[in-house]
């Protein structure tokens, strides 16, 4: 990979971590008065209207509108809404770090898979950024028995889904458009989080919860803008550990936004994590 496109996958990356926070803030501040599916359809339908103003707006996007794989696109979205609805409901069970740290076992399966289904190769920086991700999770972690609850197997369910799913938009951007990736995801997903609706929730809609609402419609749809981007300038292999910065940030977002506790087990396995990063990207770009 060209430095340039290193520094772009970075960049990118960068903005989908702090979209993610941001939804994950908005998911909690509204779950006592929303459900998964509400909160969710909320997302889709804001997604879809967003996107089909920008449509109108840019004669250039629409083409997008016609997707050229709609069966890849449909696989997609039917994982990715059961992984999104489970991890938005681990989120109203576990501390944040704990949601975080366990959906990170999705690397394991994105590297594995990616070998067979995209033919990427396992690189030493790449593989040594996955172990001491994994190394630093358990660190974080130390897991024990009261890591082992439903809610955390729940976790390693959606781990698995996601990693499906970036497999499967990794193969979606060699044809699709970002735009298109995205629009799809969210008219494909509202119908499916509407069936889980049993009221008229738009009803109980208070002006206090507006900026939850803006948070997980925005951070949404720019958290997925922005890694289909990371997909489209990187290796699956060389993006999703970069995701694993995720888990100091939200560490720091539990505790300063809902006193969960922040001991010095994070920080050393936060160290642990950005050591193979950093590896990794020296690799990567001493290889370009």
């Amino acid at each position: 990979m060209p430095h340039r496109s290193i520094l772009a996958v970075v960049l990118w990356m960068s903005g989908a971590l702090l979209s993610f926070s941001a939804t994950a803030i908005a998911v909690r501040t509204l779950a006592p008065n929303f459900s998964i599916f509400e909160m969710l359809a909320v997302r889709n339908a804001a997604g879809v209207l967003i996107l089909l103003a920008l449509a109108l707006l840019k004669p250039d996007l629409r083409p997008g509108l016609r997707p050229r794989r709609f069966p890849l696109h449909l696989a997609r979205n039917v994982l990715h809404f059961l992984g999104t609805d489970g991890w938005a409901f681990a989120l109203t069970l576990l501390p944040l770090a704990t949601v975080f740290a366990i959906e990170f076992t999705t690397p394991a399966w994105v590297a594995l898979l990616a070998i067979p289904l995209l033919k990427e190769q396992m690189t030493r920086g790449r593989l040594v950024a996955i172990v001491l991700g994994f190394v630093g999770i358990l660190v974080i972690l130390r897991p024990g028995v009261e890591t082992l609850q439903p809610a955390s197997f729940l976790m390693l369910g959606v781990a698995f889904s996601f990693a499906l799913v970036a497999i499967m938009t990794k193969r979606l951007t060699m044809t699709e458009s970002t735009f298109s990736i995205l629009f799809f995801m969210n008219l494909l997903q509202l119908p499916m989080n509407l069936a889980g609706v049993s009221r008229a929730f738009w009803l109980q809609v208070q002006p206090s919860h507006a900026l939850g609402l803006t948070g997980i419609s925005v951070g949404g749809l720019l958290s997925h803008y922005c890694l289909t981007n990371a997909y489209r300038r990187g290796d699956a292999t060389m993006v999703v550990p970069l995701d694993f910065m995720r888990i100091p940030l939200i560490a720091f977002v539990g505790w300063q936004f809902y006193g969960e506790a922040l001991d010095p087990y994070v920080f050393l396995g936060s160290g642990i994590i950005i050591m193979g990063l950093l590896y990794s990207l020296h690799r990567e770009a001493k290889s370009a």
